[in-house]
């Protein structure tokens, strides 16, 4: 089968495409015949060796050398003691090595993909559509009628918070650049800064609950727009080639909000079955929707990751194979 691999850290030039053996699962696995995946900072940093990725996942090279998370395709085969899946079924969810033809994925980490959704639309699902459903329900505790404000509401992770915060009845303010306005609009924000044109930070309004997933603005310069008890809950950061990535913006926010009356937390999302069942049940009914910037030929995989790391990126990045 082919395969996305490399052998050592560093630009996405490193990433090949090779001919390997195909997986076999364990007795709790199951075999995907993968038909797209997609791509998120995780693989950017996991390619270009960030440090934290380096410390658990070898430090001057990588033990694992296949590449790609989120994951959509059919059941080829199943472990003995799986019980849930048969050969043939359309899933979703996520696993390592996605960025592949064939891969392995623990049952507990796929669900069913929905008959009316297409597999890049499911495969672009999981790392960033969970991140956002567990950063508003989980950290920011998002309820009706809050205000939210999502800065950076054009990304992967933004385009879902956007849909999701008004699923659960939230008053949604999106930050974006311009071309990204009626995107943004279209995905059921309330109101939609162009942060060219106007600064978010000197808002009129007042926000409950703020989702940082840009990372372009210091703590104390947004905090004029958050209510004395906000929630701020950090996702993410401009993308790096070397050093410490998104951590010194994170760590200094977290060290700048220290005795203030608002709550700021950090977080790294969990793949949780439930969620991935709750997440296929809003696609399935039209609540949520993926929105696809481009789509990628597993054999440009490279080129996808390049697109991702230098910021062009709307909304999703998609592979198929």
């Amino acid at each position: 089968m082919k395969a996305i691999i490399r052998e050592r850290y560093g630009r996405p030039d490193v990433l090949e495409l090779r001919e390997v053996d195909r997986p076999v699962p364990t007795d709790d696995q199951v075999l995907l015949r993968v038909q797209a995946s997609s791509v998120n900072p995780v693989e950017w940093y996991d390619v270009t060796g960030f440090l934290p990725v380096r410390m658990g996942g070898g430090l001057r090279r990588p033990k694992d050398p296949t590449v790609g998370v989120d994951v959509a395709g059919r059941v080829e085969a199943v472990g003995r003691n799986v019980e849930e899946l048969q050969p043939g079924d359309e899933v979703f969810g996520a696993t390592s090595g996605a960025w592949a033809e064939y891969t392995c994925a623990s049952a507990k980490n796929l669900v069913a993909k929905p008959a009316n959704v297409s597999f890049e639309e499911a495969a672009a699902v999981p790392v960033a559509a969970l991140t956002a459903l567990q950063g508003l329900r989980d950290h920011g505790k998002v309820q009706s009628g809050q205000k939210v404000l999502i800065n950076g509401a054009s990304g992967g992770v933004g385009t879902y918070a956007v849909q999701l915060a008004k699923a659960f009845g939230a008053e949604v303010t999106g930050v974006c650049s311009p071309r990204n306005v009626e995107q943004t609009r279209s995905l059921g924000a309330d109101r939609v800064v162009d942060y060219t044109r106007e600064d978010f930070t000197k808002l009129d309004e007042r926000y409950d609950l703020m989702l940082d997933i840009a990372g372009s603005r210091p703590f104390l310069e947004y905090r004029r727009v958050l209510a004395p008890k906000a929630t701020v809950v950090l996702v993410g950061a401009k993308i790096k080639y070397r050093g410490m990535g998104p951590l010194p913006y994170l760590a200094k926010t977290l060290v700048t909000s220290r005795f203030r009356s608002q709550k700021v937390t950090f977080f790294v999302a969990k793949t949780l079955k439930d969620d991935l069942a709750a997440l296929a049940g809003l696609l399935e009914a039209g609540t949520v929707r993926s929105v696809i910037d481009r789509s990628y030929p597993l054999s440009q995989a490279a080129d996808a990751l390049t697109y991702l790391g230098e910021g062009h990126a709307r909304a999703k990045v998609a592979i198929t194979v």
